[in-house]
């Protein structure tokens, strides 16, 4: 498990360096893309017979939330990976938490660090505060996850406990 965790968080970081390593105009080229086929599947989905003109102004409109949730959604996964690592070294705990959440910031802020040097971009402290939010965001759910998990596992053992199965004519079963 390790191993594929550490393989999937290499891959993560290898797509984010890629993404920053992107000039403005091709960083820009890309959400700009990206929010186009949120704006045609929003026209599909909605009924509406927006023209060319009226989704290019909805995709601009877009462009900066869309590019804003790429970020959060990059760093959840990465504190999903990032926390799933931990669980296999580390004993459950606040440390824990801490130590995922430290690991994001740094990633985060590495990486903003990295993109004030490629032409036409800029390093955003928001940008970092946002990223982080999006790894504990993913740590939580795994912890949310674990937890329902754990919940309905033991729920389940209760049901069993609690009456012996039949074999449906009202007979138990040996």
């Amino acid at each position: 498990m390790t191993a594929v965790l550490a393989v999937l968080l290499g891959l993560l970081y290898f797509m984010i360096f890629g993404f920053s390593a992107q000039n403005a105009e091709e960083s820009g080229s890309l959400s700009l893309r990206v929010s186009g086929k949120f704006a045609e599947i929003y026209n599909s989905l909605s009924g509406e017979r927006m023209s060319r003109e009226d989704l290019g102004r909805l995709a601009e409109g877009m462009e900066h939330s869309v590019r804003k949730l790429a970020h959060f959604a990059e760093y959840a996964c990465m504190g999903v990976l990032v926390y799933g690592l931990l669980c296999q070294w580390m004993e459950k705990g606040r440390r824990r938490c801490l130590l995922t959440a430290a690991w994001v910031f740094l990633s985060a802020a590495g990486d903003e660090l990295h993109q004030y040097f490629v032409p036409g971009r800029y390093a955003s402290f928001l940008d970092v505060l946002l990223d982080t939010w999006g790894g504990v965001c993913g740590m939580l759910f795994c912890i949310l996850t674990v937890w329902l998990c754990g919940k309905w596992a033991g729920r389940r053992g209760a049901n069993r406990g609690d009456a012996p199965e039949t074999d449906g004519s009202g007979q138990e079963r040996i």
